[in-house]
């Protein structure tokens, strides 16, 4: 309701509510726009009109994801040192390299929908925003590179291949590449696995507890049931997904099952068995209870983990200084900053 001011007067409040009419009629045009384009598998780009909610989820997800590859650089980052060969050593440095060429996409896709890498970094180190909780597991020997490549590797490549096909085309078109670059680190593990399962007894047995440990976390990285899940739905509708939690984690477990029987390994899960009828794997039930426990911040390492994150980019504060004072420096004087 517009009030009406001796300034203003009743012809002027009356021209007012016609333009909030006019106003609301062409928001609803533009939110009928938005989701005719979206039904119709059009990609929406960063100058095109959207609902806030959606560029907020968005922001959440795109944020999220980059979060965990910058923090997944650790735990592998661990055994760069100690790897037993320079072709190992070589594999294992090329691959951390590439998850942090994956962070700094999903960051400059995230910033195309007006949010700024420092703000998403300083709600990171700040535990305003989530990373995936299976990098808050410790790798206690050399076969849990292993694991982490065909496992938690493995798991992102089967959430992350639909995503390609994303309705918000920066975050789309990033995935390509970097589900190509992933789909190398998920063969790494598995052939890493798969020297030590056919060498001596004790890397056979190294390999076993790798995967004994990292299997239900990576069933967990899909994220909770469908039905516990507070985004997925409108994801789905939005396109940003196009599988539910559910169907992805039953997919992953189709694929990794007869490829642990080709490893020689065993899926710590008895209750694995081929459903006819369904035509999937059936599986026994997730500890629910430490996924939300470790998403809380009481996993084996959330405190190290972050820890270590805030370290590193204070200590580089000063290298993004340095960058920030060059390219001010040529800007003023009129020229180009060489990339």
């Amino acid at each position: 309701m517009v009030a009406v001011t001796p300034e203003s007067g009743p012809g002027t409040a009356a021209a007012a509510g016609t333009a909030g009419v006019v106003e609301a009629d062409l928001g609803a045009q533009l939110a009928a726009a938005f989701d005719a384009a979206v039904a119709a598998d059009e990609r929406v780009e960063p100058r095109d009109w959207m609902p806030d909610e959606y560029r907020a989820s968005l922001v959440r997800q795109m944020a999220q994801h980059a979060h965990s590859e910058i923090i997944g650089m650790q735990p592998e980052a661990n055994w760069i040192t100690r790897a037993p060969s320079l072709r190992r050593k070589a594999i294992l440095m090329a691959k951390v390299q590439d998850e942090a060429g994956h962070g700094l996409y999903l960051y400059s896709a995230a910033e195309t929908l007006g949010t700024s890498r420092d703000e998403l970094l300083d709600k990171l180190h700040s535990g305003k925003q989530k990373y995936s909780s299976i990098f808050n597991y410790p790798t206690l020997t050399w076969a849990d590179v292993g694991a982490i490549g065909w496992l938690v590797d493995g798991a992102a490549i089967t959430n992350q291949v639909p995503i390609c096909r994303c309705s918000y085309g920066p975050y789309a078109r990033a995935m390509v590449r970097i589900c190509k670059e992933e789909s190398f680190h998920q063969r790494q593990g598995y052939e890493l696995l798969l020297a030590l399962s056919r060498g001596t007894e004790a890397q056979h047995a190294m390999a076993q507890d790798a995967v004994d440990r990292w299997w239900w976390p990576s069933l967990m990285m899909f994220g909770p049931p469908d039905d516990e899940s507070v985004h997925s739905a409108q994801a789905m509708a939005w396109r940003i997904k196009r599988h539910s939690n559910d169907e992805l984690r039953q997919r992953f477990v189709d694929i990794a099952v007869p490829q642990a029987e080709s490893l020689g390994l065993t899926l710590p899960d008895p209750d694995i068995k081929w459903n006819e009828e369904r035509g999937h794997h059936d599986f026994g039930a997730i500890d629910w209870s430490e996924f939300w426990n470790v998403l809380k911040g009481n996993g084996p390492c959330n405190e190290q983990r972050i820890s270590q994150r805030r370290t590193a980019h204070e200590e580089g504060a000063w290298v993004r200084e340095a960058a920030a004072a060059y390219a001010e420096k040529h800007t003023s004087t009129g020229r180009e900053v060489q990339a």
